[in-house]
């Protein structure tokens, strides 16, 4: 299942199938977008993304897909 989070800006796309909830995005990203809930990633915060892009470059199974990068 894939669960999409959007603004005016950007859309980020989560794939619950892949995620196994590591929580490396939630580590890594710099603006804290992102949070654990229920065992999976969700960019509840999706207003302070700054697109750096680094949550794709860190999720070791490639369940975010990013508009800006």
């Amino acid at each position: 299942m894939i669960k999409e989070f959007k603004n005016e800006e950007r859309t980020i796309k989560i794939d619950h199938d892949k995620c196994t909830g590591c929580g490396e995005c939630v580590e890594q990203c710099p603006a804290d977008v992102y949070e654990l809930k229920d065992g999976k990633s969700h960019a509840t915060n999706i207003d302070k993304c700054v697109d750096c892009c680094l949550c794709v470059q860190v999720c070791p199974v490639g369940a975010i897909e990013h508009s800006s990068c």
